[in-house]
């Protein structure tokens, strides 16, 4: 049994790692918007096209890393992502002019659909339900802790270094990620036959019947609107910053950072949050409120430290709601967990991307205070049906 708990933990870090160095990628983009357009003398929301092209490939891929996880095992998909992610953040540090930036990233974004969902699945086949929520705050923890370093270093980069060396330092995060997950593999049975394309028509039926079933409808729903209104104001908060307060894109990122803060207040804790708040509900309220009041704090305040207490409390209710929905996630569908968290992801980001979209046309005309307040009423609305879902369990 103690073997088993350290195979376990020792799984969690490596896939940490990865899930580390994947959200890094991910967010390093948020504060590098400004100087791109000006670098390839474009508009900043005409840039954002880098965050919204990996959000899109990231979704749609999640459709077909799903039944690999299922059939391949989870680890072993999760370290072909992994390699590929390193072979393509070269490739983008490299890339000449926006398309081709563009492109890449949307490359980068399809690479790493295969990483955090399926480490969550895997979590969900090795772990209990009643230690799950606590297992998955840990990968959270690493998770949250990449996005803190992928803000603070992608606007770092991009003032001092050169955006271009922080896809290159990325790509040799991932190479090191990839090289762990190989030793660890090494020890794992042969993998099987690969799928055929009945395997692929086989999965699209049982996705097809997995969406009859109201619970799992209900919890995508409310996944992609969460990714809409969240993540697509989450893109523009460092530019927010930098237009609102006249921080550099350096010190935008920097207090981005304590989005990730709170986050980690809430993912180290996790156990003794949901205690204190008397369960999933009491975690669901509490997250919508303060997700409430960190955006209207971020839109209307004229004082750096009130946005930097806004970029605080909106990371620490985010986390604590979202990771509440990946528990759902976990749970809709049993039988095929690997497929059922696959979706859940493939919501969560074409709806990221969709908020995107929106958030573009803002920031451009100077509407970005409205546009966040009108997130934080969306989040209102949609806590209030995420608590009646999660009462329903």
């Amino acid at each position: 049994m103690t073997s088993v708990k350290q195979s376990e933990r020792s799984s969690l870090r490596v896939m940490g790692l990865a899930g580390f160095a994947s959200m890094a990628s991910m967010r390093m983009c948020d504060p590098m918007l400004v100087v791109l357009g000006q670098e390839f003398q474009v508009s900043t929301g005409e840039a954002s096209r880098v965050v919204s092209a990996f959000a899109v490939a990231y979704g749609v891929l999640q459709l077909f890393y799903g039944p690999l996880g299922d059939r391949f095992g989870k680890l072993r998909v999760v370290s072909l992502a992994v390699l590929a992610c390193a072979v393509f953040s070269a490739i983008t540090s490299m890339a000449s002019d926006l398309t081709l930036l563009v492109v890449m990233r949307a490359f980068m974004g399809a690479a790493a659909a295969g990483i955090i969902p399926l480490s969550m699945a895997w979590i969900g086949d090795q772990v209990a339900y009643d230690r799950r929520q606590e297992t998955l705050a840990k990968l959270m923890g690493y998770t949250v802790t990449g996005m803190m370093a992928g803000l603070w270093f992608g606007g770092f980069a991009a003032e001092h270094l050169g955006w271009r060396s922080a896809f290159a330092a990325v790509s040799a995060l991932f190479a090191i990620a990839a090289f762990m997950l190989w030793r660890k593999l090494r020890h794992l049975p042969a993998p099987t036959a690969a799928a055929g394309a009945s395997s692929f028509i086989a999965y699209f039926a049982s996705t097809l019947q997995m969406l009859r079933v109201p619970r799992v409808r209900q919890v995508l729903t409310v996944t992609a609107i969460e990714g809409a209104l969240v993540f697509g104001a989450m893109a523009f908060i460092p530019t927010h910053l930098h237009q609102q307060f006249g921080m550099s894109v350096v010190f935008a990122g920097s207090v981005m950072m304590l989005y990730g803060v709170g986050g980690l207040f809430y993912s180290q804790l996790a156990r003794r949050w949901l205690g204190w708040l008397g369960g999933e509900r009491g975690l669901v309220k509490t997250g919508t409120a303060s997700i409430v009041l960190g955006l209207l704090l971020l839109a209307w305040a004229h004082q750096p430290v009130w946005g930097m207490l806004g970029c605080l409390a909106t990371g620490f209710g985010f986390y604590m709601l979202h990771n509440t929905l990946q528990v759902q996630a976990t749970q809709m569908a049993p039988a095929s967990r690997g497929t059922a968290v696959t979706l859940f992801a493939c919501l969560l980001f074409f709806g990221q991307s969709s908020g995107v979209l929106l958030m573009a046309a803002s920031v451009d005309r100077g509407w970005l205070p409205a546009a966040f307040s009108l997130a934080a009423l969306g989040v209102a609305g949609l806590g209030l049906a995420i608590s009646r879902l999660v009462g329903k369990h």
